[in-house]
Order: C-alpha cells, then structure tokens, then sequence
C-alpha cells in the first residue's frame, strides 16, 4: 500500500488549538501515518490541492476574527476566483475551538468548513464546536468527536496487514533531543541568551520573533490602596523601536517565569539551570522553535520558554503517565489522562486552577523520571498576552501605556492564583535600575474612523476604558469634540482611573462624560443603567448624526446587558420592535458602527 499521508494544519491565539493539533499528530503516529502539522500561515496553501486527508484545527477570536497565525490564510482560501472544484482530492474535518459567550461561537471553524465544501473538498465529518464555556471545557465535544474522526479514517485509510494501531501504553518518540554541552555558564550569564535588540534595524518591524526591549519608564498604581485590585498604569519607552500604531491596537508582551518557579522546577526535574544544550530536531518535518537560542542554557528555556504556571491540559497527564514507575502515581495520571477521569482531573487541576508546577510536586517520583527530551512535548511555550493600547501616539511620542489589572485570586489551594504576565510586570520596578520588557504592537479588533466630525459613544467599564483613552487622547488632539464616555467602576474614591484627565476634557468640551459607581449607594448603579438613562441622546448620535458605538470590558455579563439597554432604545426612541430592534444592531454591526471588544 502507498504511504498513508495526513495533514494537520492549526489557527491558534492562545494555544489550546496548537496543543489539540499536537494530540492529534500523536495519535496519527499510533495509526502508522506520515504526519506533518503547521500553523496556517506557515503552511503553503498552493499546496492544499495536492493534500489527501487535512485536519483542521481553528479558534475563533474576538468578534468572530481568525487568530493572527492564519490570517494570510484566511484571506486566500476566500478569494473568489479560486476554482469550485480545486480540493475535489483532499478529504477533510474541522474542529473549532470557541467560546460560547461571544455572539459569534465557533465563527472561523463554521465558516472554514463550509468554504473547504464549496471548493470540493470532502468533509469526512461534521464540524466539531468546542466551547470553553462547557463545565468540562472543549473536551467534552473534543474527545468524543476525535473518537469518531479515527473511526472513519481508518475506514478511509486502513492500516496495512499486519500493523495495528500503537497502544497508548507504549511512549512516542520525542520530537526533540536535547544535547547537552560540557561548558557551563555562570548564572549571571545564563538567562542573557538570544537577547532581543533594543534598537530594530531600519525597515524592520518588532514581531513576536523579533521583539522590542522597550524599557520601563514607570509602574504607577492607580487604585487606592484599601481597593481589592491592584491596578497599575504602565508606561513603555518605545524610542527607535520602529513601532507605530492607533487607537484600538494591542500590545503584545512576552513574560518570562519568577527565578523561584525556575529554581524549583529545575530541582524537582534534577536540571542544572547553568548547563548548555543544543536542541535538534527527531525528524525532518519538524521545526526547531524560532525563539530558542542555540546553543541555549537550561535558565533560558525555563525562565523565557516552558510555560510551568499554565494549567495543564489532558495531554499533559496523559504523557507525563508514560513516564511514571510508582504504580500508584501511573494509575493516577491514567485516569486523569481517560475519558471517565474527566470530572475529577477537572476538580483536580481546572477547578482550583492547579498549575504544572503544582502538578510535578504532587508526583514526584514522575516528575524525577522525565527524560529531558520530552520536555518540549510535554510543557507547552510561553504565549505573549495582549494588551489594549491605553495612549495615543499623538498625545505621547514614543510611549505606549496600558491599564492593567494584576491578577491574583483565590481558589482551595493554599497559594494565591497569579496571572504569570500581570505579575511579573507588576514586580518591575523601574526606579531601582533600568528595566526592559519585549514587546511589540499588532493590530486591534476596534477600527475608529479618521473623520473628527463623527460622534463616539464608548461604554469602558474599569479596565475596558482603555483603548478609549487612546481613541480620546488621538482626538483631543486634533480638538475633536462628540467623544462621549460610558465609564463604571465600583467606588468614585478608589478606582476612577483617569479621573483627573477627564475632568479636563470634560472642561475644554472634548468629553462627555456618564459615570456609573456601583458601590457608592445602596441600589447598585452599572454602566448600563445610564445608557438606558440617556436614550434620547444615543438614538440621535446613533440614527441621525451616524455615529459609532463600542463596547470594551469583562465578557462576564456587562457586553449583554449593555446591548439589550440600546435595543431597548430602539425600540423607545426609534418605534421599533423588538424583532426591528435587532435587525438593525445587525445592521450596526455590520458597518462597523457597533464593535464590541471583551474578553474572559
């Protein structure tokens, strides 16, 4: 029989897509095919029509947005002179990744699917719609979807005689190997690998591969000290970075681990943190990560690379178990890494969010019988966090600020839960040296438009104000008045950021400002509660004066109860019913004069 070829091609924006591809390339192994796996974007698409069976795997961001790693896809496989019939030879499935409290569940995926058809591909399944929101995560339509995917390609593609599909019980090999080196660098050297510049060549742009080390110029709290979050105003020198960028984009920060995670990470796995290794590649069809320098010290890959606070997923249990001999540590990890497990594993580690760390302390005779091979398999990258731009370039040449919320709370485990990205940036102090962050900007999903005349109504409850501010910042500049600013918090004494800056605008006619503090009466009073409260006003701005509206904040319950506060509008000032009331938001929508931005 010929070789068995499978494709797996992923779109992914925080990892959860890239780690479900890789799952699915190992249990392509145990089936005997020849698997490759790649992003979208790096894959070369002119190539598809040559492909027999692809899987692909799609997150669905923002307002329905393809992630950034298939975009250039995205756009190609939608042009219209593509012929009907050009993957009548490939058979295909898509499973897609999403969230269900955004209006747009599962858009890429959906969307992906029915365009493969329309070019002639042949959809070996339906697609599979996983959802964050489900209380046992995307597995629950993941798992059992994959279980049918193999069932039907199997049928499609059967094994040659004699060859049976490689049992779970026996281990993959490693995609990579680590060849370590005699030399060992002293620890003050062995974290300054693969530095990223702090000046970008002429013509060149900072990108997650190459980064701007932008030093901090100030890490001011902005809340009261008695508040319950510590909220700081970052400020970013951005000089020769080369970096532009307007209202409505993001920054993209690389965090890095604490020296104390690296530290107990490298005990517990028996690694020296000073020694050098080179990584090379198993197979020809696998990458070297871009990133990593070679040669790189152990420091480097734990502090800047492995992601040891994230919360495992399934696949992680279910490799590390490959690596147990305490029996009672390898029925354990077996059972989280099984279907029946799956309400315990989620009580376990996603309930408490228990990180990786956590989880190699708490089987310790696992965790010292890692082959260090297998520790780019086994723990997935540190993914950049993205944050809205709070400042106008206009206003502040060569800065970039954000509003940024550190992330700490409470679960049963002893520890506090840390957001790995707001906690390190938060421990930066910039007056007790020089301090460099990478970074680099990308383009946001708010679009403002040029023309100054065009009125703006913007609802920014606490850190959702930000990318407003900058919107408001490049408009004051240029004296654009009709900005009008929806913003909540809980107290007016603690955490009214920028209060003394609108107030100002407020002064010169540039702003108007609406204010909701919930916690300042007895009857709680939210950002929707004003936008009810001013109907007359937004059904002008918005019917006869063509204005915009936008919406940026916690997705929790605030997007949904705003939208239904201007439906409600409509329906009051504008005579409409609540079926015409709808259609128009959709109409909104659909010229970009409502967007909404929100996030979990």
């Amino acid at each position: 029989m010929e070789e068995r070829n499978i494709l797996i091609l992923f779109g992914s924006q925080t990892g959860t897509a890239e780690d479900v591809a890789e799952r699915i390339c190992r249990a392509a192994k145990r089936r005997h095919f020849i698997c490759r796996m790649e992003s979208l974007d790096s894959y070369s698409v002119v190539n598809l029509i040559n492909e027999p069976l692809v899987v692909f795997v799609c997150a669905t961001t923002g307002q329905g947005d393809p992630p950034d790693n298939m975009k250039n896809f995205w756009r190609f496989i939608f042009r219209k002179n593509l012929p009907q019939n050009s993957l009548c030879r490939m058979d295909y499935a898509v499973l897609g990744l999403g969230d269900s409290s955004y209006p747009k569940f599962n858009f890429v995926a959906k969307k992906l699917h029915k365009r493969l058809a329309q070019l002639g591909a042949n959809p070996i399944l339906p697609v599979a719609l996983g959802d964050d929101q489900h209380e046992l995560g995307p597995g629950a339509v993941v798992d059992p979807w994959l279980q049918d995917l193999w069932r039907k390609v199997l049928y499609l593609y059967p094994l040659s005689p004699g060859l049976h599909v490689v049992s779970d019980d026996v281990m993959l090999p490693a995609k990579f190997s680590l060849r370590f080196l005699n030399n060992v660098l002293a620890p003050e050297d062995s974290s300054r690998d693969n530095i990223p510049r702090t000046r970008i060549p002429e013509g060149e742009t900072p990108s997650e591969l190459n980064p701007f080390l932008a030093p901090i110029l100030s890490n001011e709290h902005v809340t009261s000290e008695d508040h319950f979050q510590d909220v700081r105003l970052i400020e970013f020198d951005i000089t020769g970075s080369g970096i532009d960028f307007s209202p409505g984009d993001v920054v993209m920060i690389q965090p890095q681990n604490s020296p104390e995670h690296v530290q107990h990470f490298c005990s517990l796995l028996r690694l020296d943190p000073d020694r050098q290794f080179v990584l090379e590649a198993k197979d020809s069809y696998t990458a070297i990560p871009a990133n990593l320098p070679q040669p790189c010290t152990v420091r480097y890959l734990v502090e800047r690379y492995l992601d040891i606070c994230c919360v495992p997923r399934c696949s992680f249990f279910e490799l590390l178990s490959n690596f147990s001999l305490d029996e009672q540590e390898r029925e354990k990890l077996k059972e989280f890494s099984s279907a029946a497990g799956q309400e315990e594993l989620y009580a376990y580690c996603n309930r408490p969010r228990r990180t990786t760390l956590e989880v190699l302390q708490d089987f310790p005779h696992t965790t010292c019988s890692i082959p260090h091979d297998y520790l780019l398999d086994l723990i997935p990258r540190i993914r950049p966090r993205a944050f809205s731009i709070a400042s106008s370039i206009q206003a502040h040449p060569n800065i970039i600020q954000i509003l940024m919320a550190v992330v700490q709370y409470r679960t049963r485990l002893q520890e506090s839960r840390r957001g790995l990205c707001s906690t390190w940036l938060a421990s930066l102090r910039p007056q007790e040296g020089e301090t460099r962050v990478p970074l680099w900007a990308k383009k946001g999903s708010m679009k403002f438009p040029c023309d100054a005349d065009i009125p703006l109504v913007m609802v920014g409850p606490g850190t959702g104000v930000a990318p407003f501010r900058s919107a408001i910042q490049e408009r004051s500049a240029r004296s654009a008045a009709g900005n009008y600013l929806f913003f909540g918090c809980r107290n007016k004494s603690k955490d009214f950021y920028f209060q003394q800056e609108w107030d100002g605008l407020v002064k010169r006619n540039i702003l108007t400002l609406f204010t909701a503090f919930s916690r300042d009466q007895d009857d709680k009073i939210y950002v929707q509660h004003q936008i009810k409260a001013n109907g007359p006003l937004l059904w002008d701005l918005l019917s006869k004066k063509h204005g915009y509206f936008y919406i940026a904040g916690n997705a929790k319950s605030m997007p949904g109860e705003v939208t239904d506060a201007l439906k409600s509008i409509f329906c009051s000032e504008g005579g409409m019913s609540p079926v015409e009331a709808e259609e128009y938001l959709v109409q909104l929508e659909k010229s970009r004069h409502f967007q909404s931005e929100t996030w979990s």
